[in-house]
């Protein structure tokens, strides 16, 4: 028995290659920050399997939505928030394999690293069984259209979205930059911008700084002329 074999049963798919499946579960931290020891290049990959499946897959099913709403769409079902909970929904983070630092400060809980080993884990399952085998395990997390039409997916996280966006355009460049601070230290009100390339694009307030970053982002969406809502 594999030491991940509990893993092969709650994503229902049994490895080749073992090597593929331990290298997506291992964190740099545990590999000594060596890139080529961790699970970022399977990152990579994988992060593109999912991004042309879940293309596909709303390009093919919702044929009158145009390009900007499949955009965030797209952008919804793929940020970070929603991978970290697929990864919970098998229990990935009891498998990932942590330097004692990051096992000892929640490494196991963070949502990045997270995100991270699950986009890993669909480059692993592609690299070993091919395109329809990481489909088929993509394919289990997805909405189903009759949700996504029903507004059950929520498109809430703006920042996402406009990095979508303005990825399509690879020079441009988008950061945030909170502005102000005021009240009380335990009723704060923060206002932040959104720039591209150094340019202000959206201001947005909120009780925490990454509100006030998502409130900047839907109103740079919202000034590019796409519906946020």
């Amino acid at each position: 028995m594999s030491e991940f074999s509990q893993l092969e049963q709650a994503i229902g798919y049994t490895f080749k290659d073992k090597s593929l499946l331990r290298g997506a579960m291992t964190h740099s931290s545990y590999s000594g920050g060596k890139n080529n020891g961790s699970n970022e290049r399977l990152e990579f990959l994988g992060d593109s399997v999912l991004q042309i499946t879940v293309s596909l897959y709303l390009f093919t099913n919702m044929t009158t939505v145009p390009e900007g709403g499949l955009t965030k769409l797209r952008a919804s079902i793929v940020c970070e928030n929603s991978l970290y909970n697929f990864a919970k929904r098998i229990s990935l983070g009891d498998y990932i394999l942590l330097g004692k630092g990051e096992e000892m400060t929640g490494g196991r809980e963070r949502r990045s690293i997270l995100a991270d080993a699950f986009e890993a884990l669909i480059a692993a399952i592609f690299l070993d069984g091919g395109m329809d085998e990481a489909k088929a395990f993509i394919m289990r997390f997805v909405p189903s259209i009759e949700a996504i039409r029903s507004g059950k997916v929520k498109l809430g996280d703006y920042k996402t979205i406009l990095q979508e966006i303005i990825q399509q355009n690879p020079e441009e460049r988008v950061s945030y930059e909170v502005t102000e601070e005021e009240g009380e230290a335990h009723h704060k009100t923060f206002t932040a911008e959104v720039m591209l390339n150094g340019q202000s694009i959206g201001t947005g307030s909120g009780q925490s700084k990454k509100e006030a970053e998502q409130a900047a982002a839907k109103e740079a969406i919202g000034l590019m002329g796409y519906e946020t809502d």
